[in-house]
């Protein structure tokens, strides 16, 4: 429980910093007008598809079609900021997928 508050605090803190902080290459009011075009700093290549979510959870779920076989992993991309909410969409999500037998969550990663 520790270990998930001080995660939280520091994420809170990073986002803050990152929010007051004034961003490189940007620019406001009057000046955006006598900035000259080729001014803008060049974009950074993309680390992720343009169709994947930029928050949420990534859910691996070991799961089985038959009782006595071998557990298979399951991955489900959900859009929500709640663990709990997300392994209940990977939940649902394997079982329309044809996995009628959940055994348990592997792991759960922030995207």
């Amino acid at each position: 429980m520790e270990t998930e508050l001080s995660e939280f605090e520091q994420v809170m803190r990073r986002q803050i910093e990152d929010f007051m902080s004034p961003k490189q290459g940007t620019v406001k009011g009057r000046d955006a007008k006598s900035a000259p075009a080729a001014a803008a700093a060049p974009k950074a290549p993309r680390s992720k598809a343009a169709g994947a979510p930029k928050t949420g959870h990534l859910v691996k779920l070991a799961v089985r079609t038959k009782p006595l076989e071998m557990d298979t992993v399951f991955e489900h991309a959900s859009t929500s900021i709640s663990k709990i909410e997300a392994q209940l969409e990977a939940e649902k999500a394997a079982k329309k997928a044809g996995y009628p037998i959940i055994g348990y969550v592997i792991e759960t990663q922030r995207l």
